[in-house]
């Protein structure tokens, strides 16, 4: 504590310097926090992804393409599978072209809840069963819309019903939250057999089926049961549980963990040899300096750990600042990726690379101070 004036009145020797490399370090660390952070995130929601919950879809298409629904007694024979329920979506918009919301038809069969992500009270899953029009909303949708239960909505939706009318209404039962962050917090939940029977078209069809199975360590063997079941059928399937639906969307847009790779390092290099050469200048320019303080007494493994602690100082300052500037701009971002965090792993992981940059930085502009003659430092003045 005792050389914490010192240090600090050498940082300050050339103010302008030093908040350089201190907006220098805040950067880098702002973007490390914020890449490392993405990619701890999105790990984290793939590895809270249900692995016991199956979707099975058309093998052509998981969208495009539906499904009987009179699949379901067939695939409710396979062993290992605990609870089928038929899912069909579609789109809806409410009052205005910008307010889109997604519309999840479901059958509430049995214990319908254990072959999704959802969470809703008795209640709302006692009135969701028996009323027709029934509709239950994510809290989420009802603060934004001021939605209350028996309020009745009108949706214009783009599928159309029997009279050719494209607008749908529905009656708030209930609300519901959803722990897959990553399918979208815009939606509601509707009774599949009054959507079915109000169609004009794709009458008993279904977009796919939650299968969620008794042990999700046998989630892949009841998954390749069900493909076989309806191998070269009609209507093939295929099964994929719910964590690996996340992986592959993850993957479709390419190998996130390079890419964050290849950007932080190339970002922590470039702020290596800026510091350094940084550093490097600011020891040339105190040489006189550095020398008097050899005269007075000072060794020189005194003077090589004060221009680490120097350089310590400002990239762990500069790097707190850009890592806390991260967590700031997080949840913004969770807007478009919801579930999105920065886990203090990344906290950690910032500071540690701070304090490796500062070490190997410093280093040869330390070591120069060390070895620095006396009488030749003292010439140059």
């Amino acid at each position: 504590m005792r050389f914490l004036p010192l240090i600090w009145s050498g940082l300050w020797r050339k103010p302008g310097r030093t908040v350089l490399i201190f907006l220098q370090v805040a950067v880098a660390f702002a973007l490390f926090g914020v890449l490392q952070g993405l990619k701890s995130g999105v790990e984290e929601l793939i590895a809270n992804a249900r692995a016991d919950l199956l979707i099975v879809h058309s093998r052509a298409s998981l969208i495009m393409e539906g499904l009987p629904l009179g699949l379901i007694d067939q695939i409710r024979s396979v062993p290992g599978v605990k609870v089928v329920i038929p899912v069909e979506l579609s789109g809806a918009i409410y009052q205005k072209p910008t307010q889109r919301l997604g519309v999840v038809a479901v059958r509430p069969d049995g214990h319908w809840q254990d072959a999704f992500t959802f969470h809703l009270s008795p209640d709302a899953d006692a009135a969701f069963r028996r009323t027709r029009t029934g509709a239950l909303v994510t809290d989420d949708l009802a603060q934004k819309y001021g939605w209350k239960v028996g309020d009745r909505i009108p949706l214009k939706s783009n599928t159309l019903q029997q009279t050719g009318s494209a607008d749908w209404t529905f009656d708030i039962v209930g609300t519901f939250t959803d722990s897959d962050v990553a399918g979208g917090r815009q939606k509601i939940l509707i009774n599949y057999t009054y959507f079915d029977e109000a169609r004009a078209t794709g009458k008993g069809t279904v977009n796919h089926f939650n299968v969620a199975v008794t042990d999700s360590h046998r989630a892949a063997a009841v998954s390749d049961a069900i493909d076989r079941r309806f191998a070269n059928s009609a209507h093939e399937t295929r099964s994929e549980s719910l964590r690996a639906l996340a992986q592959q969307q993850m993957q479709s847009i390419g190998d996130l963990n390079f890419l964050i790779r290849a950007v932080v390092g190339a970002v922590l290099v470039a702020l290596l040899f800026a510091t350094a050469t940084m550093m490097m200048q600011s020891i040339r320019e105190r040489t006189p300096e550095l020398a008097v303080l050899k005269t007075v007494g000072f060794s020189d493994r005194t003077l090589f750990f004060l221009v680490l602690a120097e350089a310590l100082m400002v990239c762990v300052a500069g790097a707190a600042c850009g890592l806390a500037l991260a967590n700031v701009v997080f949840p913004f971002a969770a807007r478009v990726v919801p579930g999105l965090s920065m886990p203090w792993t990344v906290v950690v992981m910032g500071l540690g690379a701070a304090v490796l940059v500062a070490l190997i930085s410093a280093a040869l502009p330390a070591l120069r101070a060390a070895r620095l003659t006396v009488v030749t430092a003292l010439a140059q003045r």
